[in-house]
């Protein structure tokens, strides 16, 4: 997102408790992942927003120094850095606790957001002679739309600059029946500019829709970029580039349970924990390395560590435990610089699935943007 900072600690509280009393919309954005959720309570110190993944997901999925929310704000979209701070309920709800960034960046204002897949949506204008036209919607933002209307136009009929009105049904809650000024027109097509701005009553809807569009639009290009994240450049040949996953365990279940999840992702095989085998496997160029971390003893830490300073800076790699506490496969993952860690359970798969794209993605599609498909998962910490 490029576009203006705002610094101003007045101005980011006003937004914080707008965003709370409308019950906004926001997507919690890692490097690897992306929930949506919505704000609830905003006190100065703290936001809370609803927790719409399980302790466990928010735990392992949200704890990452790259987490960042995003959500819509006027006719823009925001986005700002924030940390989790734990968990707490508010009005009989669970809840996440996040800090208040100190610095927001809003969206470029110079173009807003169009929104092009708008299906088949009816439109009514009038013409700057009163004539009522009627025509279909071709992209909408929150500052001016594109029409394509049912009839020609005659010559002069239309011109840069004229005052019309115009009716578009958007969704069954979203009717925008406002002034526009006409920008440009090409054929049968032209553009409006709201004029004047739009009533806060339609805006803030309307912000919303065109936030989730862009939202879908982003989780379009993020699963293109997971079906084709082998891909590191096309200077590279289609031999050299990294493909598959790497499994060093030697638990056969858990290589079953993890072939069945992320097999169509890539195609993945497990190899012993011994640095020979390692070897062998990091020859073949993978694209991931998922270390299974069955205890945390100080043996197991002993076997692992050399392990994973073999594969270091070369590939990317997750710790997976099984049977081990939580915080502390964090902290161990923290040390040896894992992408990820986190403890693994059958009824967590869709979320370690997406966790796993949400690597590779980053890794060898680059950038900044979400990483995965958004979790809507309903279940409570």
């Amino acid at each position: 997102m490029v576009g203006n900072l705002i610094r101003n600690l007045e101005t980011i509280t006003e937004i914080f408790m707008r965003a709370c009393e409308r019950r906004e919309m926001l997507i919690l954005v890692t490097p690897y992942l992306r929930f949506e959720s919505s704000f609830v309570k905003f006190d100065k110190t703290e936001i809370q927003v609803a927790a719409t993944m399980g302790r466990e997901d928010a735990t392992y999925g949200l704890k990452n120094a790259g987490l960042k929310m995003r959500f819509p704000h006027g006719i823009s979209f925001l986005e700002a850095p924030t940390e989790l701070k734990g968990f707490g309920m508010f009005d009989g709800r669970r809840t996440l606790r996040l800090s208040v960034p100190e610095v927001m960046q809003e969206e470029d204002h110079r173009g807003s957001y169009r929104v092009d897949r708008v299906g088949r949506v009816p439109v009514t204008f009038s013409t700057p002679k009163y004539d009522l036209v009627t025509g279909t919607l071709v992209d909408v933002s929150t500052t001016g739309a594109r029409i394509y209307s049912t009839r020609d136009f005659g010559e002069g009929e239309f011109a840069a600059g004229d005052d019309m009105a115009v009716t578009i049904q958007l969704t069954d809650l979203i009717r925008i029946n406002t002034k526009v000024k006409l920008r440009h027109v090409h054929g049968r097509t032209f553009g409006v500019e709201y004029r004047p701005m739009l009533d806060e009553s339609i805006l803030h809807p309307l912000n919303r829709w065109v936030f989730e569009k862009r939202e879908e639009d982003l989780e379009r290009i993020t699963r293109r970029g997971v079906e084709t994240a082998s891909t590191i450049g096309p200077s590279l040949p289609l031999a050299s580039q990294p493909k598959g996953l790497v499994l060093v365990s030697v638990d056969a279940t858990m290589e079953a349970t993890l072939q069945a999840l992320l097999g169509g992702l890539q195609p993945l095989r497990r190899v012993s924990p011994t640095m020979p085998a390692l070897k062998e496997a990091f020859n073949q160029r993978p694209a991931l390395v998922i270390y299974h971390v069955p205890s945390l003893s100080l043996d197991e830490r002993r076997r692992l560590k050399p392990l994973v300073e073999a594969m270091q800076g070369r590939v990317p790699f997750l710790l997976v435990g099984t049977s081990v506490e939580g915080g502390a496969l964090l902290e161990l993952g923290s040390e040896l610089r894992a992408a990820a860690s986190i403890v693994f359970n059958p009824e967590r798969g869709t979320f370690f699935q997406r966790l796993v794209q949400g690597v590779l993605r980053r890794t060898y599609e680059g950038g900044e943007g979400p990483m995965a498909p958004v979790e809507k998962d309903s279940a409570e910490p």
